[in-house]
């Protein structure tokens, strides 16, 4: 019986012990789930925290800085006009001589009002070019429309412009534009002022007259190995063009008495340059042309002659000068003054004497790209980075007074010279205006 009871009382202790053993064993194996799971826990919290961290990176991120614009002062600085974001590079003044156009990098094309030119502030109008951007841009003869040559898309867009009842523009360009024709970079585009057709000259030796829908009606071989500059004559008769070859070309578009297109005939050449031509310009009767060469000479042309008689332009004056690749030449619309950039650098001449009058230096911080003179002949405008600069003509007021005091020594009629006189002094009070407002 105790023997039993003995046996009994053993087998509970065994089973205690062997419970306890069990219980220990499975905790001690718990242990390691724990910490793996607090590891993984861990890990999971490292990967959430990244977020703070971008956001903090983010704000660390420098600032992209901002070029500074070139600043250029001069006593004939009439102003700076400064809204482009980018390069400007082309400017268009309209035929009514109200709105200067100037497209660049920027995506947008402004219309400035040249009755600000002299006030402090500069307003303009913005037109937004979608998803590309306008290296060119020309204004319609009747002033209420332009044209843009697309980088990206390397065609021509028509913009109008509607006036809204408070002055400004609303612009909305043409549903379609014209077809890709060009297989070199455009380097010029116009309207003929008498709106007949649109010229479009690229860099090989191809110049293309379209009609005002998209249409080509010729297509001009330059064979100038290179074209570097072409325009249309204020006339809107002529194309004229230059480039590798030592000569300017030029061509008249013909038409019909109803206005249908004829042809493209060759009209005139001017021959004496010894090298390329980089640039050339007519006045606003397309009775003269001025013309720049690698020679290092601009040449003054008298271009009022019959061709179809064989007669040829007569060469006027030939004046030493400063050019480079890419200079540009500018002739005041009466013929009097003639404009040459080199480099960032411009000079003005008397037409007349061929004596060098003004030098501007520096006037941009990169290459000038265009130079040209208001319709009135008040203003030379140049561009070259953001700034498209803008000049008081005084050369051409001087010119203007010595041309007007020997027709009044040659005047017999007593009402032309008191007309002469009243111009005199007109033109005298404008330069002194001028003259005096900026030794201020």
């Amino acid at each position: 019986m105790e023997l039993a009871a003995l046996i009994a009382l053993t087998l509970v202790i065994g089973a205690l012990i062997l419970l306890v053993a069990v219980a220990v064993s499975k905790r001690k194996g718990d242990l390691p789930e724990l910490v793996e799971q607090k590891e993984d826990s861990g890990v999971e919290e490292n990967v959430a925290k990244p977020a703070p961290a971008k956001k903090q990176k983010a704000q660390q991120r420098p600032r992209k800085e901002r070029i500074q614009q070139h600043t250029f002062t001069h006593p004939l600085l009439a102003s700076s006009l400064k809204s482009h974001s980018s390069s400007v590079t082309c400017i268009d003044f309209s035929s009514n001589g109200k709105y200067l156009a100037s497209c660049a990098d920027d995506r947008t094309i402004r219309i400035w009002s040249t009755k600000d030119f002299l006030e402090r502030d500069h307003r303009c109008l913005r037109a937004n070019v979608e998803l590309d951007h306008a290296t060119l841009v020309s204004f319609s003869p009747d002033s209420r429309a332009f044209i843009t040559w697309l980088a990206n898309g390397d065609t021509i867009r028509v913009f109008k412009m509607a006036k809204k009842d408070d002055g400004t523009f609303n612009f909305t360009a043409n549903p379609e534009d014209f077809p890709q024709r060009h297989k070199a970079i455009v380097i010029n585009i116009g309207i003929a002022e008498t709106g007949k057709f649109i010229m479009s000259a690229s860099s090989d030796t191809t110049i293309l007259v379209w009609d005002l829908k998209g249409e080509v009606l010729a297509s001009i071989n330059t064979n100038q190995m290179t074209n570097s500059y072409a325009a249309i004559s204020p006339c809107g008769r002529f194309i004229a063009s230059c480039g590798f070859t030592p000569d300017v070309k030029v061509w008249e578009v013909c038409f019909g008495k109803s206005g249908e297109f004829k042809e493209v005939v060759r009209a005139f050449d001017l021959k004496g340059h010894s090298a390329g031509v980089h640039s050339f310009a007519f006045s606003n009767d397309s009775r003269r042309m001025a013309t720049v060469s690698k020679d290092g000479t601009w040449k003054l042309w008298d271009t009022d002659v019959e061709y179809k008689k064989q007669q040829d332009p007569y060469l006027l004056r030939t004046v030493p000068c400063k050019s480079s690749e890419g200079s540009r030449i500018a002739l005041s619309p009466d013929a009097r003054v003639v404009a040459v950039s080199n480099g960032c650098d411009i000079a003005m001449y008397n037409a007349a004497t061929g004596e060098l009058e003004e030098e501007f230096h520096g006037v941009h911080a990169e290459e000038i790209n265009n130079l040209k003179f208001d319709i009135n002949g008040r203003f030379l405008v140049s561009s070259g980075d953001r700034a498209i600069r803008v000049f008081h003509n005084i050369t051409g007021y001087r010119a203007a007074i010595q041309d007007m005091q020997a027709m009044l020594k040659k005047a017999s009629n007593e009402g032309m010279k008191q007309r002469l006189q009243q111009q005199i002094q007109d033109a005298q009070s404008a330069l002194d205006t001028v003259l005096a407002g900026h030794k201020d």
